[in-house]
């Protein structure tokens, strides 16, 4: 997906912070970000009346269209909202799967509402963002819901509860509790690889044969039996696919080229998985014609723990 580069200074430091609903189902906001602004619709209220911000006179407007009294003023608050912010406003917006983030300048420009387009705007700061401060995407899946629950609002501006949230998410800095949970992390996969390296050659393929069958595979082999060229065999039941798998304590290239050239050959299987928890210099599989995956060092430990076999792994080094 691409996304607009930032030309903001971080860190941002907001005073306040906006959802915007670009029109029905986020229509508009193809043109607003081409065009990098905020459009904004409510026709039924003049530019000059709005100007005013005065809410008792706008929301009027829409009692005056038979709108309950409720409704009306939430009407006049989110013009207001559209007017009278400042610069310091933080605006964003979901589409494409994304939160889209920017400033906008204050004056507000009349446009003429079309199909396309709201029917007033604001100019932006710097373009629509769909990234950190770090170029990180800021993917709706990747966020937190008390954030996200916004994009729910029926109507088109309401105010951002998790507004310290939001900033610390576009400025790229980890909430603490997350900070402490990934630096604790790291030291367990460190450990995990320092435990991996220190099983006997015999166990290290136990563990990986644990690891493939909690991913859903099947060993349909012996392990370290007498098949040829390969440690083992697995199978993906729901779609027959037979993977050759080759587990090494220590290997180099020389030692991986000659696997896959045995893999490549040999119709039976449709990928292969290269093992090795302690390889000698850069492992690398040539372009081939069936997938090849290599999982040394760090990667292995990362799969261990993903797998939830610490526990086993360290009764086995105790």
């Amino acid at each position: 997906m691409e996304s607009t580069p930032v030309t903001l200074p971080f860190p941002i430091t907001p005073s306040t912070a906006r959802y915007i609903k670009l029109g029905v189902n986020n229509a508009w906001f193809p043109s607003a970000r081409q065009h990098s602004r905020l459009e904004f619709g409510h026709a039924d209220v003049s530019h000059e009346l709005a100007m005013g911000l005065e809410r008792t006179a706008i929301a009027q407007v829409y009692r005056n269209q038979g709108r309950e009294t409720g409704k009306a003023n939430d009407y006049a608050r989110e013009i207001i909202d559209f007017y009278g912010q400042g610069e310091d406003c933080l605006w964003v917006t979901f589409a494409e799967g994304c939160l889209w983030w920017a400033f906008a300048k204050p004056q507000v420009n009349m446009l003429g509402e079309t199909v396309t387009n709201g029917e007033r705007y604001r100019e932006l700061v710097a373009p629509w963002s769909n990234r950190d401060a770090n170029g990180n995407l800021l993917a709706i899946t990747t966020l937190s819901t008390r954030l996200t629950k916004v994009a729910a609002y029926r109507q088109t501006i309401c105010r951002i509860e998790a507004l310290d949230y939001l900033v610390r998410r576009i400025n790229g800095i980890d909430e603490p509790a997350v900070a402490e949970a990934k630096a604790a992390r790291d030291s367990l996969l460190k450990a995990t690889r320092s435990l991996i390296e220190g099983l006997h050659w015999r166990d290290f393929e136990i563990l990986c044969d644990l690891i493939l069958m909690r991913s859903g595979w099947q060993r349909i082999s012996e392990l370290g039996g007498l098949q040829k060229d390969t440690d083992l065999v697995m199978e993906q039941r729901a779609t027959g696919e037979r993977e050759f798998v080759q587990i090494k304590s220590a290997s180099d290239q020389a030692v991986l080229a000659d696997y896959v050239t045995r893999f490549t050959s040999d119709p039976a299987y449709a990928r292969m998985f290269f093992i090795c928890h302690s390889p000698r210099g850069a492992l690398n599989a040539a372009a081939t014609s069936k997938p090849v995956h290599i999982w040394a060092g760090d990667t292995i430990a990362e799969q261990a723990v993903t797998a939830g076999l610490i526990d086993w792994l360290i009764q086995k080094a105790a």
